[in-house]
């Protein structure tokens, strides 16, 4: 049964032309944010973080290759995880891709989670992954850049995420259901437990370098992320949109397991 108006098409061109000035007024308006992204003060780091990577021990510094700009998104995959979460995971298979491009125009991009190092060799191994990932099991890196809390500020509610402070953390299976049952397989396919797959968050963060210092130059976490979310900047696109009730995607080979 039909659902969506149809029509002839002249009618579709006379749409899609008014559709057009929209979307160019809305890539004009994601410009102009980006260049306000671009402007804001750059924030100097002090603090020497060290990192465990494929080529050994690293700091902040060596994740830039010799390049002057470096970005990182903050896979979720907390020590206590036997995998890494399914929606970091279908953001980050697009990074191989793009990742030599944005390496051959001065920007490295990595994948940074708190997983020991083997932990995270083995499920880039998995997923068939060749961007570099690196391990800040033994750094504060992840708690200083808001995407590491402790069990005490979960209990406390003294976690600030997204740029808001959060309630304490309050979890009641008997009142699961909906949204919160789906989120319940997620963290069955972390094996983990629903706080602890809680106190690691996904984010992306941006550094430079520049006269031997380094700075923070930006990060963003939750729907910010979207917009790197490649999958659904295609679902957009599709005649029916995201048509979500609910989490629908897995980790790329687990679809035929279903």
């Amino acid at each position: 049964m039909r659902t969506h108006t149809t029509g002839t098409r002249q009618e579709w061109l006379a749409a899609r032309r008014e559709l057009l000035e929209a979307e160019k007024e809305l890539t004009r308006r994601s410009d102009e944010l980006a260049q306000r992204r671009q402007a804001l003060p750059w924030v100097r780091l002090d603090k020497e973080y060290r990192f465990e990577t494929d080529e050994g021990s690293a700091t902040l510094a060596d994740l830039f290759k010799g390049r002057s700009q470096l970005l990182v998104y903050h896979f979720m995959f907390g020590p206590d995880y036997t995998a890494g979460c399914p929606s970091s995971s279908m953001i980050a298979d697009g990074f191989n891709g793009f990742a030599v491009h944005l390496a051959n125009h001065d920007v490295m991009l990595w994948a940074v989670s708190r997983a020991p190092l083997g932990k995270l060799q083995a499920y880039k191994q998995r997923m068939n992954w060749t961007f570099p990932w690196a391990s800040s099991f033994h750094s504060d890196f992840n708690r200083d850049f808001n995407v590491w809390f402790t069990e005490q500020q979960q209990r406390v509610g003294d976690i600030e995420y997204n740029y808001q402070r959060e309630a304490a953390f309050e979890w009641r299976p008997e009142q699961e259901g909906g949204g919160k049952r789906a989120e319940a397989s997620f963290v069955a396919m972390c094996g983990t437990d629903t706080a602890t797959f809680h106190r690691d968050r996904p984010g992306m963060s941006a550094f430079v370098s520049e006269g031997g210092a380094i700075y923070h130059t930006y990060s963003t976490y939750a729907r910010g992320l979207d917009s790197i979310w490649g999958a659904y900047q295609w679902l957009d696109r599709a005649p029916k949109g995201r048509s979500e009730t609910g989490i629908w995607w897995r980790r790329h080979d687990e679809y035929d397991k279903r």
